[in-house]
């Protein structure tokens, strides 16, 4: 990871000083890494050692920043990672704009590796995650939403970066077809669980933890797992309630919709589902061959359930 950050901080140089000051910021403000950790993790389980593998997670992790530029400009965000966005300190165009540099920065990037291949994964992943958040914003103040609706969306937005990161180690290591598919699965599950835990946190976490506002979800109208479980489980005034709250976008009565979400066993119907994802990835780490980085495949699956931030 330290290479990795190395080869970040050397590829967001930029002759536009406004450019290299906002990138900066964003990947100073720290983050899980869990993308290109996850990409080193796959090479290391698989044998590869080459260097393509630090240039390629530097890749996916600019992809990511480059998401989170745009996702904090469209939800109206003003707190991540515990400190403000980069649109509540430099505004809306300028993120919108150094989003674009980092996208086309990491297509730079990956075209150094010089497989079609890989640029056929990473270019995929970027246009479906383009078109989930597109979804995601159609979906915006939809109380009628449904799981499979939900899943869809987490999918195609988060799941699909985490997916191409695990993939990519397979591909650089030239594994089998059948050993590619299990890295990607781990990656898709291990990404579905991941957005499942970040959407009970919005409900069930704090604020200093997080890093983020809570209710930040229900203020943008998001209809996420949590809410469909509570209407589902809740009576039907609790139903109204929580459907009047994601249709108008509002955290009026944010403390009675926690409640109602609490008092359902909402919480725990959507800990399940991530529950059932990260056993997913972790029954596709066991196709991988024994050693240390595939137990911390295992490990980081397991993990994640327990996550508070």
């Amino acid at each position: 990871m330290h290479e990795v950050d190395k080869v970040i901080g050397q590829r967001l140089t930029s002759s536009v000083p406004l450019v290299a000051q906002i990138s900066q910021y964003i990947i100073a403000a720290g983050g899980k890494r869990l993308r290109p950790a996850l990409l080193l993790m796959v090479c290391g389980a698989l044998g590869y050692r080459g260097t393509h593998r630090h240039s390629l997670a530097a890749v996916v992790e600019l992809i990511h920043t480059a998401t989170l530029l745009h996702d904090d400009v469209v939800d109206a965000s003003t707190l991540r990672r515990g400190r403000p966005t980069a649109n509540e300190t430099f505004g809306n165009p300028a993120s919108v704009l150094v989003g674009d540099f980092l996208h086309t920065r990491s297509f730079q990037m990956m075209v150094e590796a010089g497989s079609m291949r890989i640029m056929e994964i990473l270019s995929e992943a970027t246009n479906v995650i383009a078109e989930g958040e597109v979804l995601q914003l159609m979906n915006m103040h939809d109380a009628s939403l449904d799981e499979a609706g939900y899943l869809r969306v987490i999918r195609s937005k988060t799941a699909k970066l985490f997916e191409a990161s695990a993939r990519l180690g397979a591909i650089l290591a030239n594994s089998s077809p059948d050993v590619e598919e299990a890295c990607a699965t781990y990656g898709q599950a291990l990404g579905t669980a991941f957005q499942i835990i970040d959407d009970v946190l919005d409900y069930d976490g704090d604020t200093a933890e997080m890093g983020k506002n809570l209710g930040d979800d229900l203020r943008e109208g998001k209809s996420t797992l949590p809410l469909i479980a509570a209407m589902e489980r809740g009576t039907p005034s609790q139903a109204e309630i929580v459907r009047q709250a994601i249709e108008k976008g509002s955290t009026e009565r944010l403390e009675e919709v926690v409640g109602i979400v609490r008092s359902t066993g909402a919480l725990d119907v959507t800990r399940a589902a991530a529950f059932a994802e990260a056993h997913r990835a972790m029954a596709a780490a066991r196709r991988l061959p024994a050693n240390a980085y595939s137990e911390g495949l295992l490990e980081l699956a397991a993990q994640l359930l327990g996550r508070r931030n």
